[in-house]
């Protein structure tokens, strides 16, 4: 560990970015103040580190002076599909020399994709979800499943809408298909749609879908995690996959864990979905990042009248922006995996 005795803990905050970017990257001016500030108040010396495609030797000079990697940078960044494996590459090596890295590429792997819809389907946030492995795995199956009702197809990495789609039947062999990411619609026969999804499989892709939700309307719940513990909500209305005349959806709306709204999503993430994920995913608590979210959509109501809640997909790579009582969560977080690794270490010294 870097930092002993009364020296702190240094922390790197990465984005990415342009050789410009990094020349320029300075604490308070940078996307992340309030991270940064938060990290201070905790006593955590935050360090900007902006990663830029092809220099993976610096990233990792930089990376291996520190003792904690927080990163915000999508897998996704276009419709080209252009990824962050270089990256993810340098991060294992940093997790491997013994500094907590968050996310954690193994980690962004099996609870960040949206495999997780179907390997948490059984719990109480679950739906009738499936994964098609292939191409020819999705010609067999998804047209009996469309046929019986909307279905929202995905592909297992993405994020802005990028390779979500709405199928439902039109008037004979058509489906109308509607593009999360512009909300566009088009009418056309269901082979010709599924021929267009070959591209989805190449490199080891998946898909999968669920079925639509009804109530999408009625509004998203994005529940903000640090760790195991809730540390805020935004509630916004979501028209992605609506009729165009809806309009586009008002900016989301933040607010802390102790949000009256939301306090049974809350205990029911707490106590019980967030412990049986990470089981069915094979994680410890502590492997979870130092913050991270699962949105909502409103499902069926009860037979008691409440509302149901049905996980749309887990954003763990690059959540931002947060609450703002979400800062000091994740900086807590970060300390006490610092203190934990710490004490370890010093205990094997003895």
């Amino acid at each position: 560990m870097h930092g002993s005795g009364s020296s702190p803990f240094k922390v790197a905050i990465v984005w990415r970015g342009d050789a410009r970017a990094r020349a320029e990257a300075r604490p308070e001016t940078s996307r992340f103040a309030a991270v940064f500030a938060s990290l201070g108040r905790y006593g955590l010396a935050g360090e900007p580190v902006v990663w830029v495609e092809g220099q993976a030797d610096l990233l990792r000079a930089q990376l291996m002076a520190v003792d904690a990697v927080l990163v915000w940078v999508n897998p996704v960044t276009d419709d080209t599909g252009a990824g962050r494996g270089a990256l993810d590459a340098v991060l294992r090596e940093v997790a491997a020399a013994g500094i907590l890295v968050s996310a954690h590429p193994d980690v962004i792997d099996r609870m960040g994709t949206k495999e997780v819809l179907v390997r948490t389907r059984e719990m109480g946030w679950g739906s009738d979800t499936h994964l098609y492995a292939s191409h020819a795995a999705l010609v067999a199956e998804f047209p009996g499943r469309v046929a019986e009702g909307p279905r929202v197809l995905k592909r297992s990495r993405g994020n802005g809408g990028i390779g979500v789609w709405k199928v439902e039947r039109a008037a004979g062999s058509d489906v109308l298909v509607q593009e999360a990411r512009d909300r566009s619609l088009r009418t056309m026969p269901l082979d010709a749609f599924l021929t267009e999804r070959v591209a989805d499989f190449a490199a080891g892709g998946t898909l999968v879908d669920q079925p639509f939700q009804a109530r999408h309307l009625e509004g998203m719940v994005r529940c903000y995690v640090s760790g195991t513990r809730v540390a805020g909500f935004g509630a916004q209305h979501v028209t992605a996959l609506a009729p165009p005349e809806h309009g586009r959806a008002p900016p989301r709306l933040y607010s802390g864990p102790e949000d009256g709204r939301f306090q049974r999503l809350r205990g029911l993430m707490e106590a019980v979905w967030i412990p049986r994920m990470t089981g069915l995913l094979g994680l410890e608590p502590d492997e979870l990042p130092v913050v991270w979210d699962a949105d909502f959509l409103l499902g069926p109501k009860d037979a008691s009248g409440e509302d149901t809640y049905v996980l749309c997909e887990i954003n763990a790579s690059s959540v931002y922006p947060i609450p703002n009582e979400a800062h000091d969560a994740l900086a807590a977080t970060t300390l006490r995996g610092l203190a934990d690794a710490r004490a370890r270490w010093t205990a094997r010294r003895a």
